[in-house]
């Protein structure tokens, strides 16, 4: 390398080295805009309404001359631009609600837009392409399609008047037929009697009631003209994506947003939103930073200020840099082994033993997790605090001293305060590693799927017992279930761009916060 430079001056030398570090840094800023550029665009693509074409198609049976054509709605992908083969996603009186396949483009005979034909979604993430046709009303009239919006708020209605009667009425007398059972009253008892004759009652009105609900359908047809109803109660939207502007596309796309950001996954995650995923990587990263933060600034301040400069310190400092480069499953294993069958079984038998064998806290849940973290990236916190200690001028140091105060005073009021940048540096570089991690999290509380989340309002309120989702491990999954799907694929991608807007979001509100302190404290 010596050799290579000695034809060059000292000027011609930092020319040289000054236009390789801006090579790099271009090709490593490309890199990073094209990510991100292939993230919002694939993602992007989950919110977008793609147009139903009406296809008509060839399918070769056994004998390749025998060749019969067939006709239906359906979205297209492209799958493979080279062989020119489409990802369908297309729906017939077969798949009513939907399926996939992959066709050729020489396979289609004829392919226009369907502008009478709608993207019906369903409450369980579900869709059906179909051509709305009319309304079906419990008296068997044939309503307007106008009148969908009226209907669809009488069949909320009824609704909500079954599940008062659910809540108010029938969930009450449940609770009292448990506690005369656990109380062993007889079974011909007048006060188990008039209950059960209650239950009985109202139980036949919701029935009442879910099948007067369940008689308003929409009717649709397909390609080929199969009709088939849809009932009213199970549709969430009906949009005729074919005859939308661009501007009323736009507007589609927000209310998608809006329904991924709130609603909860379906259908396998391939559907419907990721806000329990959300709520629960945010959840996850605020306790571990509130763990965090004062065991790393302690054990920065102890070995900083009061550990005295010796082979064991050392040592130490070398363990706390080499645990930084250990793999985060490790950490999943220790986080397992240690904090949840160790730690969770003990308080199990000390304060639970009425429950087991059902385990309470000996079981993966938020709290784990967030020790898990904790731990993980206890170094980085470690190793930027200290170094924000050193940087602390020793003349203001003496000058404490001086004055007559303490050692405890001078680190709480002097040292810690000019540190305070360097400590709120450790804490962003913790955050974006605690946001992204997956391996451990999936070992100590992190799951595909939890009905309830971490938070509610029964009491405690908070349940750090209670296993949570989070948006690595729901990309994670995502990964897998859609990687020959372009459409389920994007819900993966969109859940990609929102864990980086998680982790830019956390760590410029970080960043503000170091920005004041540093104003305050180092240029006030």
């Amino acid at each position: 390398m010596n050799n290579m430079f000695n034809g060059f001056n000292a000027v011609h030398r930092q020319s040289l080295v000054i236009s390789l570090t801006a090579f790099f840094t271009s090709l490593l800023l490309i890199a990073l805009v094209s990510v991100l550029f292939l993230i919002t665009f694939r993602g992007g693509a989950y919110f977008w309404p793609e147009p139903i074409y009406d296809v008509t198609y060839k399918v070769t049976g056994a004998n390749e001359s025998a060749k019969t054509e067939h006709k239906m709605f359906a979205q297209l992908y492209m799958a493979d631009e080279e062989e020119q083969i489409y990802q369908v996603h297309f729906a017939d009186e077969q798949s009513p609600y939907g399926s996939q396949m992959q066709l050729a483009s020489t396979d289609i005979i004829n392919k226009e837009l369907a502008y009478g034909s709608a993207e019906i979604k369903t409450k369980d993430g579900r869709f059906v392409l179909g051509q709305p046709e009319f309304l079906s009303t419990p008296d068997s009239r044939r309503e307007d399609l106008s009148l969908f919006s009226d209907i669809q708020n009488r069949v909320s209605a009824l609704s909500a008047q079954i599940e008062k009667i659910r809540s108010e009425r029938l969930s009450p007398i449940h609770e009292s037929l448990a506690s005369l059972d656990s109380k062993g009253v007889d079974q011909n008892a007048p006060a188990r009697e008039r209950l059960e004759t209650q239950f009985e009652r109202w139980q036949h009105e919701v029935i009442h009631l879910e099948e007067e609900r369940d008689e308003y359908e929409l009717s649709v047809t397909f390609a080929n003209a199969q009709a088939y109803a849809i009932r009213v109660s199970e549709i969430k939207s009906v949009d005729y994506v074919s005859q939308l502007s661009y501007f009323e596309k736009w507007q589609v796309a927000f209310s998608r947003i809006a329904t991924f950001l709130t609603d909860s996954p379906k259908q396998a995650n391939t559907s419907g939103g990721v806000y329990p995923a959300l709520f629960g990587t945010v959840l996850m990263v605020f306790l571990m930073t509130i763990i965090v933060t004062p065991f790393g600034v302690l054990a920065a301040i102890y070995l900083s200020e009061y550990a005295p400069d010796t082979p064991f310190t050392t040592a130490i400092r070398i363990s706390v840099s080499n645990m930084a480069g250990v793999p985060s499953i490790v950490y999943g294993v220790f986080g397992l082994g240690f904090f949840v069958y160790t730690l969770g079984g003990n308080i199990d038998a000390l304060f639970f033993a009425d429950k087991l064998p059902a385990p309470t806290m000996g079981t993966p849940g938020v709290f784990w997790a967030s020790l898990t973290m904790a731990i993980l990236t206890l170094p980085v916190v470690i190793v930027a605090t200290e170094e924000g200690l050193r940087r602390v001028p020793e003349g203001l140091k003496r000058g404490s001293y001086a004055l007559g105060a303490t050692k405890v005073e001078t680190i709480a009021k002097t040292i810690l305060p000019i540190a305070s940048p360097g400590i709120m540096t450790g804490v962003i570089l913790a955050i974006a590693r605690a946001a992204g991690e997956v391996a451990p999290l999936m070992l100590v509380g992190a799951v595909k799927f939890a009905p309830t989340l971490p938070i509610d309002g029964e009491f405690p309120y908070l349940h750090l017992d209670r296993q949570f989702m989070h948006l690595g491990v729901l990309i994670y999954d995502g990964a897998f279930h859609s990687h020959t799907d372009a459409k389920n694929s994007s819900m993966m991608f969109a859940a990609c761009l929102l864990l980086l807007l998680v982790v830019f979001v956390l760590n410029v509100l970080a960043v503000i916060l170091r920005t004041r302190l540093r104003k305050r404290y180092l240029q006030g």
